[in-house]
Parts: C-alpha cells; structure tokens; sequence
C-alpha cells in the first residue's frame, strides 16, 4: 500500500479518520493525501457565511484551507513523513471518487458520518455511496 487517501470536514467523526489514516500510513511509510470538499451547505451555513464573508467562495476556501491544515497538522505530528493536500468543489463523494481514481490512491479512509444532513442513519450518505462505488478499499471510521 503506497498511497492512503482521507477526506476530512473537519468533523469530530473525520478527525478520527485523519488519525487512523496517519497511523497507517506512518505504519506503511505511505504517502497521505488529505482532502476535503467544499459545496454541500445547508441554509443556515449559508446565512452564517454570508454575514460573516461578503464574499461566499472565499469564506468556502477559508474554511476548507482551515480543515485541510488542521488534518496536516493532526498527519504531521502522528509521524506521517509525505503528505499531499489539496481541496476540490461539488459534490462530495463524486468528488471523492474522482480525486481517488486521478491519484490512483489504495485505500479511502472517512468517518461514518459528517456533518451532513443525514446524521440519523448508519452511514452517511457520503461514506455510503463511498463504500459502493469507490475504485480500491474504503475503510469507514466510526
């Protein structure tokens, strides 16, 4: 195993996932590649953004820069030497797959649920849609 992928949101249930990913890839001596989604809000996230930003996709790419360098920092210091980051727009798990597929990654690793609309269910449908169509192993993290 070569190349690790997590998707954070920066949710409690994704930093797990950041953390079981960097322990694998510290284990494997893989490369970790960290990414998360921007486009899916609700209408209140909309509201709070707008009153926060007057410009909506620059406060989006604040908040994804945020989450991408708190799961850095969270890699860096569990030990993981190689780490690429990036963040995508659309939606989440089709973006997801396409990143997965673009950098041939060897496992996906994400959280059970984020902070999705949808957090009564067992799985997110995220992690879910995930774990049905994604190209290599998905392991989801509680």
């Amino acid at each position: 195993m070569d190349r690790i992928m997590v998707a954070t949101d920066g949710s409690a249930g994704a930093d797990r996932a950041v953390d079981m990913a960097a322990q694998l890839a510290r284990g494997l001596a893989a490369e970790l590649v960290i990414l998360t989604v921007a486009g899916e809000l609700s209408a209140e996230e909309m509201r709070q953004l707008n009153h926060a930003e007057a410009d909506i996709g620059s406060a989006l790419d604040s908040a994804a820069e945020q989450i991408v360098a708190a799961a850095v920092e969270r890699a860096s210091g569990a030990g993981v030497v190689t780490i690429h980051h990036c963040f995508l727009w659309g939606d989440p798990a089709e973006a997801i797959l396409t990143e997965a597929a673009r950098r041939a990654v060897d496992i996906i690793v994400l959280g059970r649920r984020g902070r999705g609309r949808l957090t009564g269910l067992l799985l997110g449908s995220v992690s879910q849609k995930l774990a049905s169509l994604a190209p290599c192993p998905v392991l989801v993290v509680p």
